[in-house]
């Protein structure tokens, strides 16, 4: 294992280019949904179509939507036929292929509940050219997330993705450069598909990276049945730690200790601070969190699923990276 004073530049640098890729205006604001697996499909589309729209959608309209998600997580396959009728409704257009969706639309909205799928089929919008938002999480493996990355920098095509649990209620208060620790909890319920914090846990960790920021070593485990606690230690000594439920009251938030004293986060703020984001990037390019912060991310998880195999142990994110990156 690598030590955690060895830092994560030499394994984050590649990507920290790629969020600068085509940026400028479109021509078209026509929105294309892939997957009608998640209840974001149906959020987004609602708010998109609304015949009296938010001024910050800025034109935007959701016209095509492909339904295939997952072919294997029951929870997901078993709302596509009921969520095909909703969006109908809604004025959207349903497409026979991924491939006949690019044609219809401008920007992509990649809401697929399954991560695993997430590479092949965002393979396909870069190789249109169309931006796209990747809902959480952006993969299900660390190594897919790289590979997303990297082939957005290779194509020259803008890419984000984000939970909405990043703009909890109270963190736009917080200065960052005032942040000495924070402590988030969401719920992680587990899903057999997927590593065991990608899948939900994501939420919460989403939060403490956006308080936190980058820059976290090396993670520590601490696993039952019913809770996850992650402790994280950053470069500069800075500690932040998240706690995953499975049972009791599911509920987000958390505390952001700073300097100037501490400010308590929640409840959830909805999808809605979320899509002005993703229609800020569609109309500029510009990507509201950076590869490397995705990246970050991603690895803290896969570096707790590596502590939890190991015991509790303490596992540096430049490890779980080197290994990803020789996938």
């Amino acid at each position: 294992m690598l030590a955690a004073s060895a830092g994560l530049g030499s394994y984050l640098l590649p990507f920290a280019a790629s969020g600068s890729a085509s940026v400028g205006p479109l021509q078209g604001k026509r929105v294309g949904i892939i997957g009608l697996d998640t209840s974001h499909s149906i959020a987004f589309t609602k708010e998109l179509n609304n015949p009296s729209p938010n001024p910050d959608w800025a034109g935007y309209r959701l016209v095509a939507a492909y339904p295939k998600g997952s072919n294997d997580i029951e929870t997901s396959v078993k709302r596509i036929p009921g969520y095909i009728e909703e969006v109908k409704k809604l004025g959207v257009e349903i497409a026979d292929s991924i491939d006949d969706l690019l044609r219809k639309v401008d920007v992509v909205m990649l809401e697929t509940n399954d991560g695993r799928l997430h590479r092949e089929q965002v393979a396909k919008v870069f190789a249109a050219g169309k931006r796209v938002f990747i809902d959480k999480p952006i993969a299900a493996s660390l190594t897919d997330a790289i590979a997303i990355f990297d082939l957005a920098k290779k194509k020259n095509i803008p890419v984000f993705s984000a939970s909405s649990l990043r703009y909890i209620k109270g963190i736009d208060s917080i200065d960052k450069s005032l942040v000495v620790g924070a402590d988030t909890y969401s719920p992680a319920v587990l899903e057999k598909t997927h590593p065991d914090l990608f899948w939900y846990g994501i939420h919460g960790v989403e939060t403490l990276f956006t308080a936190m920021g980058t820059g976290c070593q090396s993670v520590t485990r601490v696993h039952t049945p019913d809770t996850d606690i992650v402790i994280g230690t950053w470069s500069d000594g800075r500690v932040g730690t998240f706690r995953g439920t499975r049972t009791g009251k599911h509920e987000y938030g958390g505390t952001v200790y700073t300097k100037n004293g501490n400010v308590t986060l929640g409840p959830y703020a909805g999808y809605n601070p979320l899509l002005k984001d993703i229609i800020h990037f569609f109309e500029t390019g510009e990507t509201p969190v950076k590869p490397e912060e995705t990246i970050e991310l991603f690895a803290f998880m896969e570096a707790a699923d590596e502590s939890k195999r190991q015991g509790g142990v303490a596992v540096s994110l430049a490890s779980v990276l080197k290994k990803a990156q020789k996938s």
